[in-house]
């Protein structure tokens, strides 16, 4: 399979050309309009240090439908003794700074380089970026961060510091999402801890039909304020 390189022309090969491993394109850069242009297409980037900006569809593809999470009894009781205060865009940069670190300390290898940084920071200032916070004695003890566009939810990464807070944190923002009544959220490449919470893996065929859908509805861009459910 071609892999398609990218020119200074906003533009991307058609998502159904990916390699089997899903990667469809190298090149170009992580301007707000290209990655919103990615994103609106199903393509994400996704590349090391060293690396240029690679750029995926898989298929098949890992989405989780709010109405479809699961929670185990043991993580309902963590929520239910308000164990960490949950926050939602108070502090972006924090957040993929700290997935960025933890992955590196654990000598995972990550792909949120400082340019990643950088180019979803802007994201955020221009509305479209959104980070979930828990938060225990002041201090940011997980959380993830994501991209929205009409009724999707792309999801990107996510840390903890401490036990079950990440988990909090994706558990409120499906819910948000659920009184927000958004479609799905990409949950891009199948993980087992993702799959506990119930996503499944759909065609990438499909799924691009059903982002299609979920993006004919307005962006609810800016500052979010998280809908809490007691």
């Amino acid at each position: 399979m071609p892999v398609y390189r990218l020119s200074q022309k906003l533009l991307f090969p058609s998502p159904h050309l990916a390699s089997h491993e899903g990667l469809l394109a190298v090149g170009g850069d992580l301007s707000i309009n290209r990655l919103l242009l990615a994103y609106r297409l199903g393509i994400f980037p996704w590349y090391s240090e060293g690396e240029p900006i690679l750029w995926w569809s898989p298929d098949p593809r890992l989405v989780l439908y709010p109405d479809e999470l699961k929670t185990s009894r043991s993580l309902n009781k963590v929520i239910k003794r308000r164990a960490f205060k949950v926050t939602i865009d108070r502090a972006f940069e924090e957040v993929i700074s700290e997935c960025a670190r933890v992955r590196l300390e654990t000598q995972e290898g990550t792909w949120i380089v400082d340019e990643m940084v950088s180019a979803y920071c802007r994201l955020h200032t221009a509305g479209f970026a959104h980070s979930v916070e828990a938060w225990r004695e002041g201090r940011l003890a997980g959380g993830l961060y994501g991209v929205s566009l009409g009724k999707c939810f792309f999801g990107e990464s996510m840390f903890t510091r401490v036990t079950n807070a990440s988990k909090v944190a994706l558990v409120a923002l499906v819910n948000h999402l659920k009184a927000l009544r958004f479609d799905l959220i990409d949950c891009q490449i199948a993980t087992t801890h993702l799959k506990r919470f119930g996503a499944r893996e759909i065609s990438r065929a499909r799924y691009l039909k059903e982002l299609n859908e979920a993006l004919i509805a307005p962006t609810l861009r800016g500052s979010w304020a998280l809908i809490s459910h007691h």
